[in-house]
């Protein structure tokens, strides 16, 4: 009886071993098909809604330079990573402006001076308050008539653009006057803001001013 139960056990084996042995082996490629592709129509829905909240950013941080509401701007400041400000295309986070929204807010109203960079050809520092910075140097234009653009880059100098290798994770807008005739279009001008998300909502981390250099 003993010898009889074994012989059955061991049979059951054999078989169960042979059906697993039939069984095809999964694939890379039949793991990967079994993925559930991006839906495409989502993606594209997701990202028209982010150039969209962005625009809008955008062009009410315009609104609010162009009407000299510096209260309004430093409520885009990001709240945790504050502000940078770029005199020219090419960003220098060691000697760039910094600003903590608190700090912008608590210096903005004073007639505190201080050195925004170096001048392109004399090299002399510029020195302004917030107030006349923004005023005089950022919104130079008027940017709520200029061009747009979303992640692409629209003036195009002769000093170096490194904005995308500082901030290679944020997304940016252009707002781009094009120069004149008369000064063979050299005279051209962009105002660049530089955006993050916190908690559901974009903030500026960045204002970069570009123009011809000599």
């Amino acid at each position: 009886m003993k010898k009889l139960l074994i012989s059955m056990m061991v049979l059951a084996l054999a078989v169960a071993c042979k059906k697993e042995a039939g069984k095809p082996v999964p694939s890379e490629i039949d793991t990967v098909t079994r993925v559930k592709p991006l839906d495409s129509a989502a993606v594209a829905k997701e990202k028209a809604l982010k150039e969209g909240a962005l625009k809008k950013t955008n062009d009410e941080v315009l609104q609010a330079l162009k009407a000299k509401d510096y209260k309004t701007f430093a409520s885009f400041i990001h709240p945790e990573k504050g502000i940078n400000f770029s005199m020219y295309a090419f960003v220098d986070p060691k000697s760039d402006k910094h600003f903590s929204k608190e700090d912008f807010e608590k210096y903005q109203p004073t007639k505190t001076l201080f050195t925004w960079g170096a001048q392109d050809g004399s090299g002399d520092p510029y020195k302004a308050t917030i107030n006349d910075y923004l005023r005089k140097w950022v919104f130079s234009g008027d940017f709520t008539a200029s061009q747009y653009s979303f992640n692409t880059f629209l003036g195009r100098g002769n000093s170096l653009n490194n904005l995308e290798e500082i901030y290679p994770k944020s997304d940016f807008t252009e707002n781009y006057i094009k120069g004149t005739e008369k000064n063979s279009e050299m005279d051209w001008k962009t105002l660049r803001f530089v955006f993050e998300e916190f908690q559901g909502k974009y903030y500026l981390i960045a204002v970069v001013n570009d123009q011809w250099t000599i």
